[in-house]
Parts: structure tokens; C-alpha cells; sequence
């Protein structure tokens, strides 16, 4: 079994675990069998339940259930007391214990943790509460690993190694053997399985499964990146033997089975640096005026078949992940860089969202369905935008991606015309519905050919930008609505509705600015979010207040449940657009077809569990990019330690402030033991530091100047030093 699909076995099991423990736990006097437990919990496949059969019986042999009947099982005595939860490390070395159900996380100082490790699912024994206190508890035991694979540094001894984890939340070193080492040498940055931990012994035993490389160069710590959080950064052999033997060709039976529109007027939009093209839009005028918009999308289902190894990757994987110098696809070269991409001039297979669309952007008619297309033109969003802002199609050198000036058909400048001015209506009529509006600055590296960072730009999003945005969501919002008012199951992209503690807490920091929410009723809070978002444009206040009000919404996920999608204010809402990097929109592709073809509704359960594992993979390559930016934010810095900075505070906490440079987005530290003059206190209320003598006070969203002081690419920490306020 390969890493990748071990790893998602172990969360499997996971997830199995921790259902076993919710059913009896939640009915203690009763007793189940795996088939009563397995529709409880919504296991359906068959390597599932034999997953969920064989953890009943381990669960049995170690005393932490009973078996009552043969093959049925119950609570023990003695456990009823104790919850199950996921530990959360602090970077203290404490750990929070998070229990489904209960409002409370439950805290456990570093002495009570008994070996438990970060996400690990655990059995907590909580004490009574002492009055005005938080819920205090220490961990039983530990019910299944999260991970046993840590990124490290080799510390070489006579007869013996120690790795120490990188990750901050990883408190214990790792003893190996020399037998074990696999061939690194001291100061490596490895990967390192813990194999056991014997009860008597104060670190776990471990091997080394792979040299990552010397710390601190670009390859290894991009590696260490990806191995951190799980994420491969090549495809296993046989995936990339099966991927090059596929038929990609274009096939005339298959054609026979498709809607033609390779005579209709397509074109792209992307990135000048775009490698793969999986959205097109087709557009022509109808004999009554109004207009029909094609959003097609590469067919990536017609490739990848399920049940194959390929099939297998792409799911294990959910994602593609992109990362400052290059992107780890969900698919091989093969599909995402040639079948799947719709190219300039070539057919391709596409499933496509056809509108009629009235001069008032009304969806009259809709059509959803397979076809084949031929792309005319392929822009970057610069040509697009240059288009757009001088209604010509004379593209000059200066945002031409093809090396000269050049003179677009006039039928592509109407279209990108009338489409930019739809675009605009679409876009009003959301605002006005209550959507928000979040234009966040995403920075962005200018590299030389050895991944050196040479500058820093910021991306920004323009009509060109906005104009493909609106078709893809119209596209994704109609497809959901398509299914979902037909009560068939369905993957839908839900993102509820914001923490109300949280936006108390922003409009306390926005105050400080003059800005303020208006919490009458839903619809008044996101018009003063948007209301607010427009005023801090081109402010120092902006990315902090940007970041603050993106962390109090909540987080969308995929789910067959739908509650309809708070941000964008739709009702419905899925991903039908993007299934050459997203799992989900595969399953979509695969779901709309199978209901255009009367199929009847499929068991929401089984894509539940797919739904949550997509959503799971998504946050982790998430992470896994935000820590490449702040890698290559930190290489960044190293070059300017002898120039001064004006940057914003943008954290405070009881041992430091962040500050977030405001030319170039870097964000580091000042340590409060740093600071001259005075001694610092946390006052959490006012998110402030404030000298004990002179009450001095650093707050949130202040100016101050700072230099750099320290550079770790290992630990992927930037240190400022701290000159004063920018008065």
C-alpha cells in the first residue's frame, strides 16, 4: 500500500473509531452489532465495514468495549465517564480537547497529555468544574494516531539518533536506532515514523523512511512543506503508467454523442502564466436579441473512469495544490496539461452549462449537458482587461502574450463586451441580495531560475477577472439549483452564516479606525461588511481588516446537506468548474450526468464521507500554501536586514506583536523581551501591549518601524526588531 492511500486508511479508521464510541456512548445500556452501527454512523462500502468488524473486535481485546452477545457490543462500566475528542496542541506544549457536542474545549496542561499528539483522537477524563474556571480534564489514552510520520532534523549520537520534529506542536523528540537512519547524516531534514513507545521510556521509538535534504535549501524545504502536511509531490509509477496509456484522442462515435459547438465562437480566459485552460466561454447572438453563454468545462469524467488506480490518486489527493514555484496537480501531465486543457484550436471533450440570457443578464433558458468545443482564442486576463477598458481589439506589446502587438476579431471584442457588461449587472444584482464582497490582496513572488525571490507583487482582481468570475459562479449556482429543487442527492459548497462573537470582536478593532457594523439583521450586517471592506481599500488598515473579517466567517466546506452559501448569497451553490484541480467538481460532472441519464437519487452517506474527505484535503493544502508564501516571504527578507520598515500590527499576544510590513505583506515578530525602555504587558481587552512604567501602549493596527532581526527558513519564523511608532 502506497503512503498516500495508507494515510487516508489511517483517517478512515479514524473516523470509524470515533463513530463506534459516539454510538455507544450516546446509548450506554444498549448493546449493537457492526450492521447497526455501520447504518448509524453511514458506512456503506465494504472495505468500511470490514474496517468497522475489525476494529469492534480490537476495540474488545483492549478492554475499552464489551462484547454482550456473539458479534454485539457495548459501553464498559468503568469508561462511561470518559468523552471522546481530538486533541488540539497549543504552542505552549498544553493541549485543548475538542468534543463534538459540547461547547466547551476541555484544557489539559502538558503533564496530563499521557503521549498524545496533535489531532490525535483520545479518551479525556474531565474533572468537575471549579466555579468561574475552565473545563480542566487529562487524556486516558490515545485511540488512534492523527499522524505517526513528523518532519525532522537529525541530531547524530555514538550509537544512536535523535530527530527533532519541526512542528512546534510536536513536544517529544524521536529515538532511532542506527540501523534505522536509512542513510542520513547528521543535521538532515528527514522523515521519521514513530514505529512504537514503550511505556518506560521517555521518547518513541522511530525509523527514517526519507531524506529530505540539507534544511534551508529551496527544494528540501518545499519538500518538508508538502511531507508535513501529508501531501505527495510525485505520482506513484503505476498512476503515471496507467494516465500515458489512456486514449486522449478525439473520437467521431463520441462526437455522435455530443452536442456540437465547435462552430460557436469559444474563447479562454486565464493567467498569462496559465499552463492548463479547464473553463471556456462560448458566446453568440439569437435571433431574438438576447444571448447565448456557454461555461464549458473540461470533461475530465470522460478520462477518469472510477475504480481505477487513477481514479484512486485523484481522490486520495482532492485537490491540486499550489505552492509560490509550482503547482502539485491532482492529475497527471497527461490530463491537466494536454486531454483536459482546452487549447487554442483544438476539439476537446467538455461538459457544458449553456444560458439564453436576456440584455438584462435574466437567465431565460438553460442547458446542461456533454459536448465538444473547439476554442478560437486563448487571453490572459491582461489582453481581456485591455479589451474591456479600450472597447478595441488592437492588443499592444506591452500585455501581449504572444511576443507582438497583435488585432483581435471583432466578434471576440463584442462578445467580451457585451459578457463584461452582463458580468456587471450579475455582479450588482449579488451585492444587492447581500453577498460580500472580499477583493483580499494575495501576494505574489517575481522568481530568478534558481527560486530565488528577486521582488514582491500583488495580485488584484479586474473587470477581465471579475467578468469570468460571474459566468463560473452563474455555472456553479444554477447546476446546484438544477438538482437540488429535484430533492436528488447532491455535493453542494455550503458556507454558513458568520460568528457572531467574532464580529463583535472586528467591529471592537474597526472602531478604532472609525469604521463600525451594523448588526440590525442579516441583511444590514453584510451591507456594513461590504460597506466596510469599500472603505478600507488603499488604507494601512486594509489586509488587517481584510484578514480579520475573512476569519470571522465561517469556513465553507462540501456537504450533501445544503444551507446555501452565506458569502455569495445564494440559496445554492456547488463546484461544477474546476474538475481538473477539485475532486468535488468530478463528482459533480459524474452526478449531473448520471441524473440527465434518469438515474435515480444515489445514497447521501457515501458521498457524505467523500464530501468531508475533499473538504479536509482542501484545508490542508490550503496550509501547506500558506506556509509556502511565508517561507518565501522569510527568503525574501533575508536580503533586507539593514533597512527600515513602516508596518502595521497585526497580532498581539502575551509573549510578542505581529507586524505586517505594509510594502510587501511580510509579517514577523517582536518578542516583548525585545523591546527596550520598559516592560511590556498583554492587556488582551484592548489587544495592546502596555509598559508597566511608562504606559506606553503598541496596539492593534498601529504603525510602527521595524528592522529585521532574525530569518529561520527551518522554522519558517521572521524576528523584527522594533525602532518605535511611525508618528
Amino acid at each position: 500500500m502506497s503512503k498516500r492511500n495508507k494515510k487516508s486508511r489511517n483517517h478512515k479508521t479514524n473516523e470509524i473509531t470515533k463513530g463506534i464510541f459516539t454510538v455507544l456512548e450516546k446509548e450506554p445500556t444498549k448493546s449493537f452489532n457492526y450492521k447497526q452501527i455501520a447504518a448509524k454512523i453511514g458506512v456503506t462500502q465494504t472495505q468500511d465495514r470490514n474496517t468497522l468488524i475489525k476494529r469492534l473486535v480490537q476495540l474488545k481485546e483492549k478492554k475499552r468495549i464489551r462484547e454482550i452477545d456473539r458479534g454485539s457490543y457495548q459501553m464498559l462500566e468503568d469508561t462511561k465517564t470518559y468523552h471522546i475528542g481530538e486533541v488540539d496542541i497549543t504552542g505552549r506544549g498544553n493541549a485543548y480537547i475538542v468534543i463534538e457536542g459540547m461547547d466547551d474545549d476541555v484544557f489539559v496542561p502538558n503533564n496530563k497529555i499521557n503521549k498524545a499528539f496533535h489531532k490525535d483522537l483520545v479518551e479525556v477524563f474531565i474533572y468537575p468544574r471549579k466555579k468561574g474556571k475552565k473545563l480542566e480534564g487529562e487524556v486516558h489514552r490515545v485511540l488512534e494516531r492523527n499522524k505517526t510520520s513528523f518532519v525532522g532534523i537529525v541530531d547524530m549520537q555514538k550509537n544512536f539518533a535523535f530527530v527533532r520534529p519541526t512542528d512546534f506542536r510536536m513536544y517529544t523528540d524521536i529515538f532511532v536506532s542506527n540501523d534505522k537512519l536509512n542513510g542520513a547524516q547528521n543535521g538532515e531534514k528527514v522523515i521519521v515514523e514513530i514505529t512504537d513507545w514503550p511505556d518506560d521510556v521517555g521518547s518513541p521509538f522511530g525509523k527514517i523512511t526519507e531524506v529530505l535534504g540539507k534544511p534551508g535549501e529551496h527544494h528540501t524545504e518545499i519538500h518538508s512543506i508538502l511531507a508535513e502536511y501529508g501531501l505527495p509531490y510525485e505520482f506513484p509509477v503505476e498512476v503515471e503508467r496507467f494516465a500515458d496509456e489512456l486514449d486522449t484522442s478525439i473520437k467521431p462515435d463520441e462526437i455522435k454523442k455530443r452536442r456540437d459547438m465547435r462552430e460557436v465562437l469559444t474563447f479562454t480566459i486565464d493567467p498569462k502564466d496559465a499552463k492548463d485552460f479547464d473553463d471556456a466561454l462560448s458566446f453568440q447572438t439569437l435571433s431574438n436579441g438576447n444571448y447565448e453563454i456557454g461555461i464549458h468545462i473540461a470533461d475530465v469524467s470522460h478520462y477518469l473512469k472510477e475504480g481505477t488506480v487513477l481514479d484512486d490518486e485523484a481522490y486520495e489527493r482532492a485537490t491540486s495544490v499550489y505552492l509560490v514555484d509550482r503547482v502539485v496537480p491532482m492529475l497527471p501531465e497527461v490530463l491537466s496539461n494536454n486531454a483536459c486543457s482546452l487549447r487554442p484550436n483544438e476539439e476537446k471533450y467538455t461538459f457544458s452549462a449553456v444560458f439564453e440570457i436576456d440584455k438584462k443578464a435574466h437567465v431565460v433558458n438553460e442547458w446542461y449537458g456533454r459536448t465538444v468545443t473547439n476554442s478560437n482564442e486563448r487571453f490572459a486576463y491582461e489582453e481581456a482587461q485591455h479589451i474591456i477598458e479600450s472597447g478595441k481589439g488592437k492588443i499592444s506589446d506591452d500585455v501581449s502574450i504572444r511576443g507582438s502587438a497583435y488585432t483581435v476579431d471583432d466578434a471576440v471584442v463584442q462578445a467580451t463586451l457585451t459578457m463584461d457588461r452582463l458580468a456587471k449587472i450579475m455582479r450588482a444584482k449579488r451585492m444587492d441580495k447581500g453577498a460580500l464582497s472580499f477583493d483580499k490582496v494575495e501576494v505574489r513572488f517575481n522568481l530568478n531560475e534558481d527560486n530565488e525571490p528577486v521582488s514582491v507583487y500583488f495580485k488584484e482582481g479586474k473587470d477581465a477577472n471579475k467578468l469570468i468570475e460571474e459566468f463560473m459562479l452563474l455555472a456553479n449556482r444554477k447546476v446546484a439549483e438544477f438538482i437540488g429543487k429535484q430533492k436528488k442527492t447532491f455535493i453542494y459548497r455550503i458556507h454558513d452564516d458568520p460568528n457572531e462573537d467574532k464580529l463583535m470582536a472586528l467591529n471592537g478593532i474597526v472602531s478604532r479606525f472609525g469604521h463600525k457594523l451594523d448588526f440590525k439583521d442579516k441583511r444590514s450586517i453584510s451591507a456594513s461588511l461590504n460597506k466596510l471592506l469599500e472603505d478600507v481599500k488603499g488604507r494601512k488598515e486594509q489586509n488587517l481588516v481584510d484578514t480579520l473579517a475573512i476569519r470571522s466567517m465561517s469556513k465553507a466546506v462540501y456537504t450533501v446537506h445544503n444551507i446555501g452559501h452565506y458569502g455569495l448569497a445564494f440559496d445554492y451553490y456547488s463546484h461544477f468548474t474546476s474538475p481538473i484541480r477539485r475532486y468535488p467538481d468530478v463528482m459533480v460532472h459524474r452526478l449531473l450526468q448520471h441524473y440527465l441519464d434518469g438515474g435515480s437519487s444515489v445514497k447521501e452517506e457515501v458521498y457524505e464521507q467523500k464530501c468531508k474527505h475533499s473538504s479536509d484535503m482542501e484545508y490542508l493544502a490550503s496550509s501547506a500554501e500558506r506556509d509556502s508564501i511565508k517561507y518565501m516571504q522569510i527568503k525574501f527578507m533575508q536580503d533586507h536586514d539593514d533597512k527600515e520598515f513602516v508596518g502595521v500590527i497585526s497580532g498581539v499576544t502575551e509573549w510578542g506583536v505581529y507586524v505586517e510590513i505594509i510594502e510587501n505583506k511580510c509579517e514577523g515578530m517582536v518578542r516583548i523581551s525585545d523591546i527596550k525602555g520598559d516592560y511590556y504587558i498583554f492587556d488582551e481587552k484592548e489587544y495592546a501591549i502596555v509598559g508597566e512604567r511608562t504606559k506606553k501602549t503598541y496596539q492593534l493596527g498601529d504603525e510602527v518601524i521595524v528592522m529585521v532581526k532574525n530569518t529561520d527558513l527551518i522554522k519558517r519564523h521572521l524576528d523584527f526588531s522594533l525602532i518605535g511608532k511611525n508618528e
